[in-house]
């Protein structure tokens, strides 16, 4: 995974009756709004997952909308996010099995495919727990095993804001752990 250290400027607005500056410090609300922001937002095409705000460089001044009895301002900041890349070998775990494959997890990225036909000597076993199960009999994966695979292919599904990959365990040093 590439990790990313990228600027951020965001536009926030925070009804003034939350700004109870002897309670919560402004700093504070700003960092609770933000986060609350960016984990709603979870993903961008450009910068991948966000994964943690790390400095908030500026806050412009404060602008009170007396229509909506909201504070407005501006903030930069910086955001450490990961983004996969092609070809990169990474560490998974099975959280489901198919008749097609098996769906994997990695980090932030939840939606990781290895196709049954990227699988190279492994056959659907639908015995008490559904597993695919080497042909010699020496290797399984099951739900919570282990992982180790190469990403072939990775698209950004606008609608739900997160990457779809296809993985791969053909290759030396691939498959379960």
């Amino acid at each position: 995974m590439v990790f990313l250290e990228i600027e951020m400027n965001e536009d926030i607005t925070v009804p003034f009756h939350m700004l109870d500056l002897e309670r919560l410090p402004l700093p504070k609300v700003i960092l609770l709004n933000l986060l609350h922001r960016i984990g709603l937002r979870k993903a961008s095409q450009e910068h991948g997952y966000y994964i943690a705000i790390t400095t908030l460089n500026t806050i412009s001044e404060l602008l009170r909308d007396e229509d909506s009895s909201v504070i407005l301002f501006a903030v930069s900041l910086n955001c450490t996010a990961v983004k996969p890349c092609k070809g990169e070998i990474l560490i998974g775990t099975v959280t489901k099995i198919m008749e097609d494959g098996i769906m994997l997890n990695s980090g932030p990225m939840e939606n990781i495919l290895l196709p049954e036909t990227m699988m190279n000597d492994y056959e659907l076993n639908m015995s008490e727990e559904p597993m695919f199960l080497k042909v010699n009999g020496l290797s399984y994966m099951k739900k919570d095993t282990k992982v180790r695979f190469k990403v072939l292919d990775i698209q950004w599904a606008e609608r739900n804001k997160e990457f779809n990959i296809w993985a791969t365990i053909l290759g030396d040093y691939l498959g379960p752990i």
